[in-house]
């Protein structure tokens, strides 16, 4: 078991250039201190510089962050693509071995608003639609429904509202650490 029965855990999916990484910054500025950001890409792609595939080494690392997070009474939020057949299992067990509640969200966006989102990023140069499309999976969920699907027609204030309250973490007050 992990985490306590306040820490709270929410796992925040969905195709590249969906807003996760906008919405898990949102959640972080309205929040405030104890809520620690697990970030795909920042552990695949930045810190082991690995490609994305089933048994790859970030998912550990992804699965230890969190638990370390939860284990120092961090709230926690999981964010990446993170696709369900490559992570499906770990997040299922990180779900089961949570003490507290856990939350799942899916942004569902459009291939075609990815594209258009995409090309407003810094990176944009870095890779284009051929990679976008080979990467896009339409509502690649989790078994079970495990997950609240969030439309492109939420706005991040409003997601990261939706998010903040369907949590819980709307009702815990920032901690200094």
């Amino acid at each position: 078991m992990v985490g306590t029965e306040g820490t709270r855990l929410v796992v925040l999916r969905g195709n590249s250039a969906s807003g996760k990484s906008s919405v898990a910054a949102g959640l972080r500025d309205r929040f405030g201190r104890g809520l620690a950001l697990v970030g795909q890409d920042n552990l695949r792609r930045v810190v082991l510089r690995e490609h994305d595939r089933p048994g790859a080494a970030n998912i550990g690392l992804i699965d230890t962050v969190a638990r370390y997070a939860l284990g120092a009474g961090y709230h926690v939020v999981v964010e990446g693509i993170l696709y369900a057949d490559h992570y499906g299992d770990m997040l299922a067990q990180l779900r089961a071995d949570h003490r507290g509640p856990t939350h799942g969200f899916y942004l569902h966006v459009p291939f075609e608003e990815t594209l258009a989102r995409h090309a407003t990023k810094p990176q944009a140069a870095e890779y284009g639609e051929a990679e976008m499309r080979d990467w896009y999976r339409n509502l690649d969920l989790l078994p079970g429904g495990a997950e609240t699907v969030i439309g492109a027609d939420s706005t991040l204030p409003q997601t990261v509202d939706r998010i903040l309250l369907d949590s819980g973490l709307a009702g815990h007050p920032a901690r200094e650490r």
